[in-house]
């Protein structure tokens, strides 16, 4: 594998990482990113950096990040977006992956954009329920300012520095999974 291909590849699991994190604003970069001619995306995905594109994209990050500060809407919001999450993290990263055969990279969009996007959606979803259940939705404007700053920071990586992106992702894989293994219900034998 060249040096192009697995740039990209990073760039597709930090912009997937993002989408776990909002679904629209990882998508928009990639836009404006194409858009500026920062990045050079797939044959078939080169819409994603048109004017349209940008305007639609630019215009759903906006409604979704007011909508994550409402508290309840922001629970809609996550129902809808888990699986939102998981088609958006595999198509940024079929967008951005250069140089694979299709298997290859519609395998590893569908495993590592789309896993990893649904991974930290999922326990976003769950810490937005736990603030929503311990402080009546008060705190979950809190939630909703870490995780919209975790996006701005790990899609900004993703597109100027994609190695430092991956390390962001592995390291937030790593406290998520961590804060799970410590909160899931022990099994007594």
């Amino acid at each position: 594998m060249d040096s192009e291909t697995i740039i990209s590849i990073f760039l597709g699991i930090g912009l997937a990482a993002s989408v776990g994190f909002r679904v629209f604003l990882p998508l928009f970069a990639l836009s404006l990113a194409a858009y500026f001619g920062v990045w050079d995306l797939n044959d078939n995905w080169e819409w994603i950096g048109s004017m349209p594109a940008l305007i639609t994209l630019g215009i759903a990050t906006l409604t979704e990040l007011f909508g994550y500060f409402i508290p309840w809407v922001d629970n809609l919001l996550d129902s809808i977006a888990i699986p939102l999450a998981a088609i958006a993290g595999t198509a940024v990263m079929v967008s951005t992956v250069a140089n694979l055969d299709p298997v290859v990279t519609w395998s590893l969009a569908i495993i590592a954009g789309g896993g990893t996007a649904t991974a930290i959606k999922g326990a976003g979803a769950s810490s937005r329920l736990a603030s929503t259940a311990t402080t009546g939705g008060l705190a979950n404007p809190l939630v909703s300012t870490v995780e919209t700053g975790a996006a701005v920071v790990v899609s900004t990586a993703s597109i100027f520095a994609p190695v430092l992106a991956v390390i962001l992702v592995i390291a937030i894989l790593v406290f998520v999974f961590t804060i799970y293994r410590k909160l899931r219900p022990r099994i007594k034998s």
